[in-house]
């Protein structure tokens, strides 16, 4: 399949005074009549806020409303969201309750941050919500002693399946530390309470890549995840900047890496000249979307792509 890039959406110029740059990880819940893409945004370089946008859900590109707040606060001092939160996945439940897992982070000492997923709930269609708890539902633990993040989940079978990023190491890269990642998996009845299975599904392909932020499209009984790959040395929009990858199971459980069918690379010129990153896709008018960031990890902004199946399952 490939992906068809529409262009860039939205980028934040200052907006309300306090959306200073970046529109990072857009977070897609397809509505009635409009796509709400909930976004990471920053009013400084050290601190991260997750609003929203309303785009028209038969053109995308036609911004209906921006919102003008912060949809959560952040955590108290010690917390593990006290200095930014992003939006990473929402799902409607049974109850009809939307549920936004997010990303919380905190600066750290010895490396540059600690991140942790935290839930939250809404009760009016995903314009405003409230903390399930103060703390993380998923966070390090025994066998994985660093930090988790960004995450999808499938339900399948009366099931929730995760799939998460894992910190498993940091490098030392020009005086700075660099976390790595791999896709692991979890398992869950109530989306709250989760049984990690140790099972790694997307690894590197090589000591120094991170692989992060999977987004999964079921179809003909094949799961397809897009997920974002980078190298640790020159990936701040340079020769190792994230790309869009692809893998594929049938079962949830294993998957098989093949990049080269992700469909979508860094354009020509433009806004996703250097870099492609944070793959969201959602089902919307009849067919498969893609958000994604551009340069600079979305101080860019970020855009979208229509899916082209053509003849492959």
């Amino acid at each position: 399949m490939k992906w068809i890039k529409q262009g860039k959406v939205f980028e934040p110029r200052g907006d309300f005074g306090w959306m200073n740059s970046h529109a990072q990880v857009p977070t897609a819940l397809a509505l009635e009549d409009r796509l709400r893409v909930y976004f990471a945004t920053r009013p400084r370089r050290d601190l991260g806020l997750t609003t929203f946008v309303d785009l028209d859900i038969r053109d995308p590109k036609r911004i209906l409303y921006l919102h003008d707040k912060p949809i959560l606060e952040l955590g108290r001092d010690g917390m593990f969201d006290n200095h930014g939160l992003m939006p990473n996945h929402v799902r409607r439940g049974a109850d009809g309750k939307v549920y936004l897992y997010y990303l919380g982070w905190y600066h750290g000492t010895s490396v540059p941050y600690h991140n942790a997923v935290g839930l939250a709930v809404s009760e009016d269609e995903g314009a405003t919500f409230t903390k399930m708890f103060e703390g993380p539902v998923l966070d390090r633990s025994a066998r994985e002693p660093y930090s988790v993040g960004s995450l999808w989940i499938v339900e399948d079978k009366g099931l929730l399946h995760m799939f998460y990023t894992e910190v498993f190491d940091w490098l030392r890269v020009n005086d700075t530390q660099e976390p790595v990642y791999h896709i692991k998996h979890a398992l869950s009845e109530d989306g709250v309470e989760w049984r990690k299975t140790d099972r790694v599904c997307v690894r590197p392909k090589h000591e120094r890549e991170a692989v992060a932020r999977p987004a999964v499209i079921t179809r003909d009984g094949i799961h397809h995840m897009w997920f974002c790959y980078r190298g640790s040395d020159d990936f701040r929009d340079g020769a190792d900047a994230y790309r869009i990858g692809y893998a594929r199971s049938a079962n949830l459980l294993d998957w098989e890496r093949q990049d080269q069918l992700s469909g979508i690379d860094v354009s020509d010129d433009g806004w996703d000249s250097k870099m492609v990153t944070y793959p969201c896709a959602v089902a919307a008018g009849g067919e498969h979307l893609l958000f994604y960031n551009g340069n600079g990890f979305g101080a860019e902004g970020f855009g979208y792509a229509t899916a082209s199946w053509g003849g492959e399952g």
